[in-house]
């Protein structure tokens, strides 16, 4: 009894859907949902809903919402296309784009990486420092600040560093390495310079 196996046996190519879902695209994809995601409670606020909003965002700004302040309700919808925004960018970090998209996409990749992770390591540390008891808050925040620390610090954090990791592997993928790093850099030290003006005055 003899097995006869065709080369097509031995060797398939791999179906469309492996191909768009292969290894280096899937830090684009977790950007995507990330940024998806997020964007739902901003929308949900901005709409008139602040369900969670009660205990896992800071007072002032629920009271914002529910007084239905009209810069805030803005900033609101802005944030939310924001955040959508950076979807689409974790999309287009997915494959191979035209040259000043490639760059655009590494730009914002790179800014969006250091103003998540600036962001949420703040958040953590305030968290960390008042848990154990270095930094001191009123009673009824106390259990607003666990929230920054278990959930949104590392939130934003992941959402950073799967922005890093797709503009990474979409520079690697890439012919002009050195141009498109350029890109990332600029945008990563204008996010920076960003973040550090935000602490110095108190804004944001």
């Amino acid at each position: 009894m003899t097995i006869k196996h065709s080369f097509d046996d031995v060797v398939r190519p791999a179906p469309s859907w492996a191909l768009r879902l292969r290894p280096g695209r899937w830090p684009g994809f977790a950007v995507a949902a990330w940024g998806f995601l997020f964007s739902v409670p901003s929308f949900v606020w901005a709409l008139g809903g602040t369900f969670g909003a009660q205990s896992a965002v800071a007072p002032s700004l629920v009271k914002l919402a529910d007084d239905r302040v009209t810069w805030f309700l803005a900033v609101l919808w802005v944030t939310g296309f924001l955040k959508l925004f950076g979807a689409l960018v974790g999309i287009g970090l997915t494959r191979r784009r035209g040259k000043r998209t490639g760059r655009l996409m590494v730009f914002c990749g790179g800014g969006a990486t250091v103003l998540l992770v600036w962001h949420g390591c703040l958040f953590v540390a305030h968290g960390v420092l008042v848990e154990a008891g270095a930094r001191a808050v009123a009673p009824d925040l106390v259990g607003l600040t666990r929230w920054y620390l278990y959930l949104w610090g590392p939130w934003f954090i992941a959402g950073g560093l799967a922005f890093a990791a797709a503009a990474t592997h979409y520079v690697r993928r890439h012919d002009g390495r050195r141009e498109l790093r350029l890109y990332g850099s600029v945008g990563a030290l204008g996010a920076l310079v960003l973040s550090l003006a935000s602490l110095v005055t108190g804004i944001g």
